[in-house]
């Protein structure tokens, strides 16, 4: 696993890593938009389920994942930008995106400054983190705010589907359901699956030792 690289000049300590980026293999083939999933509630209970309308679309190479995912965030709040534009307003490399301080600064100066940056110190997250990244998913998601997360490592799905970014990697959380148990995950690195479920302890791990934008 990658050791943790601190972006310099950073005025809060410690925080975030450098965010790199990877395709999976499904990448591969060539990346097809994926249609936006429908946006869904349930009227019951506000906080049962909700996936938000997003314009789905593949990052074009292995360092394109920050801005991939924040364009995602950024097209269910009505923002037209491509992926290069994104990519010049997070200060992107082949080295990747620098840390979720960058996409929480893109998102603020787009959107009209609602989203903040969370961070997970511990590499395994505890139990009140992943509670904190519930709060902030239901919080962010129901006022039509994807958010923006940098993970690493390897995972599973709902679906039993491995996920693995052990460099480092972007991806927008679009929806969740069972109260928050359960997230909805855009990825741009994989364009065959493009949205998945995954439950909120991974996600959380999957976070640890980086951080958010919501």
């Amino acid at each position: 696993m990658n050791p943790i690289v601190q972006k310099s000049g950073l005025s809060v300590v410690g925080l975030l890593v450098a965010g790199g980026c990877a395709l999976g293999p499904a990448v591969a083939a060539q990346a097809a938009p994926v249609p936006a999933a429908p946006a869904s509630s349930n009227q019951n209970d506000r906080h049962a389920e909700r996936i938000l309308n997003v314009d789905y679309q593949a990052q074009p190479n292995f360092y394109y994942c920050g801005p991939a995912a924040t364009r995602i965030a950024l097209s269910a709040q009505g923002k037209a930008l491509s992926q290069d534009e994104v990519a010049q307003l997070l200060g992107t490399t082949e080295a990747g995106t620098p840390s979720a301080l960058d996409t929480t600064r893109v998102l603020n100066e787009l959107t009209g400054g609602k989203y903040r940056t969370t961070e997970i110190r511990d590499s395994v997250a505890r139990p009140d983190q992943v509670e904190q990244l519930r709060r902030d998913v239901l919080a962010a998601v129901d006022a039509g705010r994807p958010v923006v997360a940098n993970i690493k490592g390897t995972t599973v799905d709902t679906d039993g589907n491995p996920h693995s970014y052990e460099g480092g990697h972007y991806l927008t959380l679009v929806g969740y359901r069972d109260g928050g148990d359960t997230i909805r995950v855009a990825d741009p690195a994989d364009p065959m699956l493009g949205e998945y479920w995954m439950s909120l302890p991974k996600v959380a791990n999957w976070i640890a030792e980086r951080g958010y934008s919501s």
